[in-house]
C-alpha cells in the first residue's frame, strides 16, 4: 500500500461567516457542507482566514482579518492571548462566555443523554475573571536557540512551552512572577533539568513545587530559597513521585482555605486536589446545599468526597454525612479536617468507586440524599446503586458536560430519576472548561 499524501493547504485567504462556537472556543463555519474550525473567530462574524489543516471530515484555520465584528467581541486582557493555550475565550465578553458554556451543557444533555432539565439554573459567576487561579501546573523549558528558560502554559495547539512574561488568570502572587521565575531557573546549574513548577495556594500561603530531574547544588538551594523569601513564597521540590514533594528548607507550610459561612477551615497538602477558584467554590457550596434542601434529619452520602469540601458544610445541617473517596490520603485529611473543626457527625471510607463496591459497608445503609462530585470520567459505575440506597434527591457536580449528560441519561431513562434543574458555574473564566451542577429527584 502506498503512503498517503498529506493534503495540500489552500494558500489564499477565504472569507466566511461563522455559524457557531465549538466546545474549545473556535468559530465554526461551513464550506461546501464541510465544517471548518477557525481560531480567533466568533459566531456571527464575517472573517478572512487561512487554512492550517485539511482533513477528511473537517478542516481547521486561523482568522487573519475580522471583517464584520461581533458585538460580544472584546479586547483580550492578556498580551499573550492567541499564543498561550491556557485560555481560549479572552476575546469573548464574560457574559457571552457563560452563555456559550450554558448552551454547551444543554446541547450535551440533548445530544448525549437525550434529556432536558425542567429548569435552567442561573449561572454562577465570581466577582473577578482575572487572578482567580490558585492551583496550576506550569511547564519550564530551557530553549537553546533563545538562550533562555521559558515558563508557563503550553502554546496553543503545540507541546511547546509558550514564551510568557506574565499570566493574567493565575493569582497575582505567581501570575506576575513568570519572568522572574524564568530568570531564576536560568541561573541554576540544572536549568535544563527543571521541567515543571506546580503552584498551590491557600488563603494566606503560596507554595511553588519545582520538579527536579537532577540533584541541585548548595548554591542552587540558596537561590531558590532567596527567591521564596523575596516573594513570600514557600519553595518545595519534587524529585520523583508525589511522595517526594518536600519543603526545600525542611519546614512544611500549612495550607488552609476558609469557608466562613460554614465556620470551617480546610487544611490540605500542596499536591492535594482543591478547587482552583476559591470564590466560585464558596458559591458552588451554597448552591449545592440549597439544591439538596438539607434538614436536620437527613442522612447524606457524599461520593468522591476528597478533602471534605462538601461533606463538612453539609454536616453543619444534616444529621450525618458519609464521605467516600478513592484516595486514602485525601480520606485521612478529610477525617483530620472534621476533627479540627469539631465536626462529629461524619464518617469517611476509602473505596475505589470505579471498581466493584458490592461489599462496602456504607452501601448497606440508607440515605435521604446524595451528592456526587466525580472527576472528568463521571460516575457511571455507581449509578446503579443509588436507587437501592433510598436517596430521593441527588445533586451532581460535574467538571465535564459530556459525562454528566451521559450519566443524566442513565439516571432518567434507567433508574427512575427526573432531571429537575441544571446550570453552569464559571470555575475557569476565559477557558472553554465547563463546570456544572444538576439536581435529580426520584420519580414517585
Amino acid at each position: 500500500m502506498g503512503r498517503s499524501r498529506r493534503r495540500k493547504l489552500p494558500q489564499d485567504p477565504v472569507t466566511v461567516t461563522i455559524d457557531a462556537l465549538s466546545h474549545d472556543g473556535r468559530g465554526v463555519a461551513h464550506i461546501d457542507g464541510k465544517a471548518v474550525f477557525i481560531h480567533g473567530a466568533l459566531p456571527g462574524e464575517t472573517v478572512s482566514f487561512r487554512y492550517t489543516r485539511v482533513q477528511k471530515k473537517f478542516d481547521e484555520g486561523e482568522a487573519v482579518e475580522i471583517i464584520d465584528r461581533s458585538s460580544v467581541r472584546v479586547e483580550p486582557p492578556c498580551q499573550h492571548f492567541g499564543l498561550c493555550g491556557g485560555c481560549s475565550l479572552q476575546h469573548l465578553s464574560s457574559e457571552a462566555q457563560i452563555e456559550a458554556k450554558q448552551q454547551a451543557l444543554l446541547d450535551a444533555f440533548q445530544r448525549i443523554g437525550k434529556v432536558t432539565p425542567g429548569s435552567i439554573l442561573s449561572p454562577l459567576t465570581s466577582g473577578s475573571t482575572l487572578g482567580y487561579r490558585r492551583k496550576a501546573r506550569l511547564g519550564a523549558k530551557y530553549v537553546l536557540k533563545k538562550e533562555k528558560v521559558l515558563v508557563g502554559f503550553r502554546e496553543r495547539g503545540t507541546p511547546y512551552v509558550a514564551d510568557l512574561t506574565r499570566c493574567e488568570v493565575l493569582h497575582p502572587k505567581v501570575g506576575q512572577l513568570i519572568g522572574p521565575l524564568s530568570e531564576l531557573i536560568e541561573s541554576l546549574s540544572i536549568k535544563e533539568r527543571v521541567p515543571q513548577i506546580e503552584m498551590a495556594m491557600g488563603d494566606d500561603q503560596c507554595i511553588l513545587i519545582f520538579r527536579l530531574l537532577s540533584e541541585i547544588t548548595n548554591e542552587d538551594c540558596k537561590k531558590l530559597l532567596q527567591f521564596g523569601q523575596d516573594h513570600d513564597i514557600a519553595i518545595y521540590t519534587q524529585t520523583g513521585g508525589p511522595e517526594t514533594v518536600t519543603p526545600l528548607n525542611g519546614e512544611p507550610v500549612e495550607l488552609i482555605y476558609a469557608l466562613p459561612r460554614y465556620d470551617l477551615s480546610i487544611h490540605f497538602l500542596p499536591n492535594d486536589f482543591t478547587q482552583v477558584n476559591s470564590e466560585l467554590n464558596q458559591l458552588m457550596l451554597d448552591r449545592a446545599l440549597a439544591l439538596l434542601a438539607l434538614s436536620p434529619e437527613d442522612r447524606v452520602l457524599d461520593l468522591f468526597c476528597g478533602l471534605g469540601n462538601f461533606t463538612l458544610p453539609m454536616a453543619r445541617t444534616a444529621a450525618e454525612v458519609v464521605g467516600v473517596e478513592g484516595d486514602s490520603g485525601l480520606v485521612a485529611r478529610a477525617r483530620e479536617n472534621a476533627q479540627r473543626n469539631g465536626v462529629t457527625n461524619t464518617r469517611f471510607f476509602t473505596a475505589n468507586l470505579y471498581e466493584s463496591i458490592q461489599k462496602e459497608p456504607w452501601l448497606r445503609e440508607q440515605f435521604d440524599k446524595v451528592l456526587l462530585d466525580p472527576p472528568r470520567s463521571g460516575a457511571a459505575e455507581v449509578l446503579e446503586h443509588l436507587p437501592k440506597l433510598g436517596a430521593k434527591r441527588l445533586v451532581y457536580v460535574s467538571c465535564y458536560p459530556g459525562t454528566l449528560a451521559r450519566d443524566a441519561g442513565e439516571l432518567v431513562h434507567r433508574y427512575g430519576y427526573e432531571l429537575v434543574s441544571a446550570g453552569v458555574m464559571d470555575m475557569f473564566p476565559h477557558t472553554a472548561h465547563v463546570e456544572s451542577i444538576a439536581l435529580f429527584e426520584k420519580r414517585k
